[in-house]
């Protein structure tokens, strides 16, 4: 790891100075919209939930409410997903003892991820486009490494070498253990 001093405040990267391309880069028109959207996976005429199929990671930490996961085909190390047990597709859809629980929840995965060491932040992420069971992925930003603040990151994630999913089994499961040590 290369370590420098903090940069003067107008030295920081912004706006597409950060991007983890070289330029010019342009814009182009949207796609066609497709109403109604293809179902996904999870919903009816969708293929089947990977999560309650049992078709992605096992997981490293369950309680109750949730199960943690490692992310597969990564780069950064620690970087992990948190799904809730029960087949919900939002926020909104959540038990209330389950909605209550999460921010509990994302509290520990966040202090246990920064346990790890060398991390910035830790960015927490919904997508929720490919399946319809809540989860939302969380990403450790490598400390010092500015270019990949806020939305950027998971941009530098696409595009920086993938560690094997072993490498990235086991930083989650030293996630789950702080996590235990934390609880």
């Amino acid at each position: 790891m290369t370590t420098r001093t903090a940069p003067a405040p107008d030295l920081v990267p912004t706006s597409f100075d950060t991007l983890p391309w070289s330029g010019p880069l342009t814009s182009r028109a949207p796609s066609p919209r497709i109403v109604p959207e293809p179902p996904r996976r999870g919903e009816p005429g969708g293929e089947e939930c990977g999560v309650c199929s049992h078709h992605t990671s096992s997981s490293v930490w369950s309680d109750e409410h949730w199960t943690l996961h490692p992310a597969v085909g990564g780069s950064l190390p620690g970087t992990v997903w948190l799904a809730s047990r029960e087949h919900v597709d939002s926020l909104v859809d959540l038990p209330a003892a389950v909605a209550a629980s999460f921010g509990l929840v994302l509290a520990r995965v966040e202090r246990a991820i920064l346990a790890l060491g060398d991390v910035g932040r830790v960015h927490v992420y919904r997508w929720g486009d490919g399946g319809a069971h809540f989860h939302v992925w969380l990403m450790p930003r490598p400390l010092g490494m500015l270019d990949a603040n806020g939305p950027m990151l998971p941009l530098w994630e696409d595009v920086l070498p993938n560690i094997s999913d072993e490498a990235m089994r086991e930083s989650a499961e030293r996630v789950a253990a702080a996590m235990e040590s934390t609880s």
